[in-house]
């Protein structure tokens, strides 16, 4: 038996689970349901990460204090993760006694081995809210091509990365007043004194999937900075020990949560176990941290140097998800397809999603598309179509005609034992976080179970004279058989394995129950199982996800929508103008068709995505755009565009940029400039 800690990415206590989010709860729900049906000893965990600027000030336009602002969003949390058999053993907060005190000894620990510094840093500050600004609370002119209306950290019309104090005519989001520059002192993370450990540590074999392993190198390449850790009042979040005014920067305090999370549950329920077995360097026991890839770095580089620098052991694995896209394309609002947990649960089983994520899910870090009509067929012909079916067929002759009770001799044995035998294989597929592959071996058998039934045809022997014995032993095979699906669909249906357990009337239902054959074994009478998808339920869903996200709570939100509508026609600018070239300048531009290979949010910047090119030469070409607002990485993912391939390469202080992506915008929005049909990556564009 191994001794296992799991735990999910804290969701921000600042809106609702959707299905985006579910995607990682439920992929981390069924491997723990897995392996403890594997007889593991394996502790569920989570949180709300419950800090930072933005639910200090969600709170103050709500009129409640942050704490009633998180404890509100907490509750909802765990309504929706119930409502999707998400349960943890224990859910916690940030916002704790345990977590703070928890920061605070990390904190002291790395201060005391030389890994925090002090410098002073200069912001911008609201004279009016006595705030200092992050970026996406600043917006300005931009210094370079004078476009207004920029965020604070980037241009979105020319790319240009800047410092929020280069923005001309600056103004706060917040407020509208006129920002003014202040210094303040900052502590920061000596990530750079972890740079040999982590490249090692990210290449421990099993630890990271190899994918992420070779996207960090692009931070050890281009050398690790300090780590900013701290903001200045007024900020929810825990005080930093003897810095009066100075607050821990969110991210420092929210994987803490794993450790106060997991503390409090061993207070509260599980006394036996030991916290320091768990987290001591060296220990032996296991500690996995399912989380969607665009919050890797945290996870893979700051967070083990923090733990490594406070002598406390790292995670075992990093287990990484992708996004979620619906009918093939990034979840829309107007679509009806930003579709929120609670709303889901109104229509429809969850069950049925569960069963669909799984059926997508393996080890590598892809993106998943829930294909709404592909959701419902899938359900309708695997769940109900095979599985439920065969006891169906089966149990109502066990029950009407053999007084609930299964054969007394085992026919078909040799059968029921390849079913048994299966088991192995389908259990490792689940430990390996391959759950596509143990849905496929699952349903293979569904089809031979269905298959020795259609032969049989119980149905007929049950109209002849004298075949009362083959009538019971089939069906008692075919109970068998369901049995053994059952049971191995436990991890991904536990609301239907309960109530299989139940007609039943097994004792356990975990794989090692499994392995015996059920010989004049008494069963309760069948009831419905699950019933068919309507795709009306899913019709409604995606109406009611349309009306459901206006509320009062988020009118800037709605207003601030941005549509893809043509620009209005502009004087044509005469040669010589600001921003005007010659065409003697414009025929050296090198203009390319480009197929987006890859597309992440780059970390520490609230506009910027990075994108790998496919330019048709040997090697991709990495290029930052400032187009975060208008596109999620999956949007792009396989998209043509074109691109200016001639720049020199620029380096930023994410990494080096090797090209410019073409795009338009009108001050409502911004909208990358695709070639037309048949190009291909590498086309020059004339």
């Amino acid at each position: 038996m191994r001794n296992i800690l799991v735990t999910n990415a804290l969701p921000y206590a600042n809106g609702p689970i959707h299905m985006g989010h579910l995607l990682g709860y439920i992929q981390a729900d069924i491997w723990v349901r897995a392996m403890r049906a594997m007889g593991h000893d394996v502790t569920y965990v989570c949180a709300d990460d419950a800090h930072g600027t933005a639910i200090m000030l969600r709170a103050e336009a709500n009129g409640i204090t942050p704490e009633a602002q998180i404890a509100n969003v907490q509750k909802e949390h765990i309504r929706d993760f119930d409502g999707f058999g998400v349960h943890f053993d224990h859910y916690d907060s940030t916002n704790s006694d345990e977590n703070k005190a928890r920061s605070e000894e990390i904190y002291i620990k790395n201060r005391e081995a030389g890994n925090i510094a002090i410098r002073p840093v200069t912001q911008l500050f609201d004279p009016e809210k006595s705030m200092f600004l992050s970026d996406r609370f600043i917006k300005g002119t931009c210094p370079k091509c004078k476009a207004e209306d920029q965020y604070g950290d980037s241009c979105e019309v020319c790319g240009t990365t800047y410092n929020a104090t280069e923005l001309l005519n600056p103004r706060s989001t917040l407020s509208g007043a006129t920002p003014v520059e202040k210094s303040s002192d900052h502590y920061f993370f000596k990530l750079p004194n972890f740079a040999e450990y982590l490249q090692k540590w990210t290449r421990d074999e099993g630890r990271l999937p190899v994918s992420i392993a070779n996207k960090l190198d692009e931070w050890f390449d281009n050398g690790l900075n300090d780590w900013d850790i701290s903001r200045d009042a007024p900020y929810f979040g825990f005080e930093i020990p003897d810095a009066p005014n100075k607050y821990f920067y969110v991210w420092v305090d929210a994987p803490i949560g794993y450790m106060s999370s997991f503390e409090n549950y061993i207070k509260t329920k599980r006394p036996e176990l030991n916290f320091n077995e768990f987290w001591k360097k060296d220990s032996k026991n296991e500690v996995y941290h399912f989380i969607g890839k665009d919050i890797v770095y945290f996870h893979a580089l700051f967070w083990p140097a923090m733990l490594e620098g406070a002598n406390y052991r790292t995670p075992t694995g990093l287990f990484v998800n992708g996004f979620l896209t619906v009918n093939g394309q990034k979840m829309s609002k107007s679509r009806g397809t930003f579709i929120k947990a609670e709303t889901y649960l109104q229509h429809l089983n969850p069950e049925y999603l569960r069963y669909y994520f799984a059926s997508k899910l393996s080890d590598k870090v892809e993106d998943s598309d829930l294909n709404l009509d592909d959701f419902v067929q899938k359900v309708n012909s695997d769940l109900v179509g095979k599985v439920v079916n065969i006891a169906s067929r089966c149990a109502k002759f066990i029950n009407t005609k053999f007084d609930n009770r299964l054969s007394k001799t085992s026919t078909e044995s040799a059968l029921v034992q390849s079913f048994i035998d299966a088991g192995d294989s389908i259990a490792k597929a689940y430990e390996a976080r391959e759950f596509s592959t143990a849905i496929r071996e699952i349903m293979a058998l569904a089809d031979r179970a269905n298959q020795y039934i259609d032969e049989k045809k119980p149905w007929a022997l049950a109209k002849l004279e004298g075949e009362e014995q083959q009538v019971h032993d089939v069906c008692s095979v075919g109970i068998n058989l369901f049995r053994q699906l059952a049971v191995y669909l436990a991890p991904v249906l536990p609301t239907l394995a309960a109530q299989v357990q139940d007609f039943l009337k097994l004792e356990s239902f975990d794989f090692a129950s499994a392995k015996t054959i059920l010989v004049n074994h008494e069963i309760a009478l069948f009831q419905p199982l699950m019933q068919r998808v309507d795709p009306k339920a899913v019709a409604a869903m995606v109406d009611a996800s349309k009306d459901s996200l206006v509320s009062a709570a988020e009118p800037a939100k709605v207003e601030k929508k941005k549509e893809k509508k043509a620009a209005p026609a502009k004087a044509e600018p005469k040669v010589g103008e600001a921003g005007v070239i010659g065409i003697e300048d414009f025929i050296k531009v090198d203009l390319r068709v480009a197929e987006v290979l890859e597309a992440a949010h780059v970390e520490g910047s609230d506009k910027l995505l990075q994108l790998t090119l496919n330019v048709g030469e040997a090697e991709p070409r990495n290029v930052f755009s400032g187009i975060r607002e208008f596109y999620a990485p999956e949007d792009l993912k396989g998209k043509l565009v074109v691109m200016v391939a001639n720049l020199a390469p620029r380096k930023m202080r994410f990494g080096i940029s090797n090209g410019m992506v073409l795009a338009a915008g009108n001050g409502e929005g911004v909208w990358v400039i695709s070639p037309e049909s048949g190009a291909k990556a590498g086309d020059k564009v004339s």
